[in-house]
């Protein structure tokens, strides 16, 4: 082999390793360039917090829920209005009881009171008061007993008559009420 050849081939071996060179340095930047390439993929890549659902499908849900659920709360209602119907009744029907009670123990305090006056008012009083009291008390005694137990009945007729009037005109005014409601209702 010649020098020329030899020296042909030592200047190809050079430009050989500046090229093999020149291609470490290329692939050193370009890993430099690409080694963060995963992280920033991952940071790059977009994350759906929220689905988008057409109008569409959301009408159509709601109306399945809506045909679930419309039911239940109609008859849920309509048991609380039943119930509360009911009680108002009740409430009636107590207030009532009551006032007829009351009315009855008023009626049978006042009659407590009046023969307890004739009875016991000379005590403390004035001299013509105490006279009146003793005629009273002398007209009562002048009854016989048989007398006085007809007049304790009669008394007592004449309360239980009373009640059954007021029972009575309180359960015209509650069908009334009730004819009224019904009657706004339809």
């Amino acid at each position: 082999m010649d020098r020329s050849s030899h020296a042909a081939l030592q200047g190809c071996v050079a430009s050989l390793r500046s090229s093999m060179h020149l291609l470490d340095s290329s692939i050193t930047i370009l890993d430099s360039g690409v080694s963060d390439y995963p992280r920033l993929a991952k940071v790059l890549q977009t994350t759906r917090h929220f689905e988008l659902v057409s109008s569409h499908d959301l009408s159509t849900a709601q109306a399945t829920l809506l045909s679930e659920i419309q039911p239940e709360v109609s008859t849920l209602l309509s048991r609380v209005e039943t119930h509360l119907a009911k009680l108002e009744r009740r409430e009636q029907s107590l207030i009532a009881k009551a006032e007829l009670q009351e009315g009855r123990l008023s009626r049978t305090s006042a009659s407590r009171n009046s023969s307890g006056a004739r009875g016991s008012a000379g005590a403390g009083r004035h001299s013509n008061t105490a006279a009146a009291a003793n005629n009273s008390a002398a007209s009562t005694a002048g009854l016989s007993a048989l007398e006085e137990v007809k007049l304790q009945q009669l008394r007592q007729k004449k309360e239980r008559l009373s009640y059954a009037v007021s029972r009575l005109e309180f359960q015209a005014s509650q069908r009334e009420r009730q004819l009224r409601k019904s009657m706004a209702a339809q």
